[in-house]
């Protein structure tokens, strides 16, 4: 089957001289089938020769990357390529299946690796691991600065380059924080992931003959400082009656005291993510004048103030008459006459800052004598106090968007409390089924004395 036609439109070279701003004022644009392109250039002169190659390429009949955008006659070979370059490939395929923070987080992860895959007998960048977390993921050609794009050209480590010792000292960096001190056990193994994933994608596209990542032994992933646990340590969550007086005793004389007062009661009555608490809107409550209402859970942030999909998807959540109460106040208190308004928003109209949200939660606690908890902790909370009041399992699981399998892991320690209860179910199971009937009593004269002889029991009466 032939090949569809490219459509590619080249621009005159524009001039953005009048922008101050602009340290490469000379910007070649041009279209891959309908998306855009560009590039800067410090003088007329690169911008003329760098539009001229593109008019030249298309001429010879040459196909255009979809990825980088430029001629596929002028990829270097896949083995010379610097693994800045790679990264960006790579993020740029796997782009459209990830959710948003999963983009988020890849991209931290390898601007941290390529960051350290670089010859260090030079001083690198200021804040190069900071550029690169802005310039790997698509779309951010706009943001590259020529300067520091120049110096991982020269320095990064190349794809046919990356032996197994060179891959291992690699392995061995990316798990340590910048002091030097191992990661913990979830974000090391996570980096390690998404490390070899992108050197997987290498090998399979022939840049890397085999896989250069060391295997980690069966001994070594089976130690005990080395296994993962996800349960959460049920003894430093606040009880109830602490949950509601720190709830309390986050209002102040600040205006902005009440909106992550209302937001922290919503994370713990209704077990909600902060992610997903920051974009309710009025249309997901159900607020009934008595008992229970429910919140509809189908949006989240996505971590750039954008709305997503929650991380578990779509759920609804019924909410006790307390967060009703809370809620109906808070609504009579605005002007939120639109249903697809946002249910929070600052005094000036703006979203609510996740470092202050912090901030006042932890202030609360201090005041009511807690050691501080993140936000999050609130849906943790929720989550024991749904568990000990005898709240089936799969109901919890639903509510808070898990499964039974991930509830159990998480919150194991909230069933330890069961004990005694299932110990007396289990006592009247088996007296049910093993009580015999009592003997009739025999007169004393009539029972057997027995002594203990070597061990042997002897009736003295005989």
């Amino acid at each position: 089957m032939p090949r569809a036609v490219q459509r590619i439109h080249i621009y005159a070279v524009q001039d953005r001289r009048s922008n101050l701003q602009a340290n490469r004022p000379w910007v070649v644009r041009w279209t891959v089938d309908g998306r855009e392109r560009s590039r800067s250039f410090g003088r007329k002169g690169e911008a003329q020769r760098y539009r001229s190659e593109l008019d030249r390429a298309v001429g010879d009949g040459s196909r255009f990357d979809p990825v980088t955008g430029e001629p596929l006659s002028w990829r270097p070979p896949l083995s010379d390529l610097g693994l800045h370059e790679w990264a960006r490939r790579w993020l740029a395929e796997e782009w459209v299946e990830w959710a948003p923070r999963s983009r988020k987080s890849t991209v931290e992860v390898m601007a941290r690796f390529v960051a350290l895959a670089v010859d260090g007998r030079s001083q690198p960048p200021t804040d190069v691991r900071r550029y690169l977390q802005r310039t790997l993921g698509p779309g951010t050609e706009s943001a590259r600065e020529q300067r520091i794009e120049a110096w991982l050209n020269r320095r990064c480590l190349r794809l046919g380059d990356l032996d197994r010792e060179r891959a291992r000292d690699l392995a061995q960096r990316v798990t340590l924080k910048l002091d030097g001190t191992p990661m913990a056990a979830p974000n090391a193994a996570r980096h390690r992931a998404n490390c070899h994933a992108c050197l997987i994608a290498a090998v399979e596209v022939g840049a890397i003959e085999t896989d250069p990542w060391p295997r980690r032994t069966r001994s070594r992933s089976r130690r005990k400082s080395q296994r993962t646990s996800r349960a959460v340590d049920i003894r430093a969550l606040p009880t109830p009656e602490t949950m509601e007086a720190a709830i309390a005793a986050m209002a102040n004389d600040k205006r902005g005291s009440l909106v992550y007062q209302a937001m922290t009661a919503v994370g713990y009555y209704a077990g909600l993510r902060p992610s997903e608490t920051a974009m309710l809107r009025v249309r997901s409550l159900d607020l009934p004048e008595s008992g229970w209402g429910r919140i509809w859970v189908t949006e989240a942030d996505d971590g750039d103030g954008k709305p997503a999909d929650p991380k578990t998807g779509r759920r609804d959540v019924p909410i006790p008459p307390v967060l009703v109460e809370r809620l109906a106040t808070w609504l009579d208190g605005r002007d939120l006459g639109d249903p697809d308004a946002l249910l929070f928003l600052t005094e000036r109209g703006t979203r609510p800052n996740q470092q202050n949200w912090n901030r006042a939660w932890k202030l609360a606690l201090s005041k009511v004598g807690h050691q501080p908890l993140r936000v999050y902790d609130c849906r943790h909370a929720a989550a024991t106090t749904w568990l000990r009041a005898g709240v089936p399992l799969g109901e919890v699981a639903r509510r808070l968007g898990h499964s039974v399998d991930t509830l159990v892991a998480n919150y194991v320690g909230a069933l330890e409390t069961d004990e005694e209860i299932s110990n007396t179910k289990i006592d009247e199971a088996l007296g049910t089924a093993c009580r015999r009937p009592d003997p009739e009593p025999q007169p004393a004269s009539a029972r057997p004395h027995l002594a203990l002889v070597g061990g042997t029991a002897v009736d003295k009466a005989g």
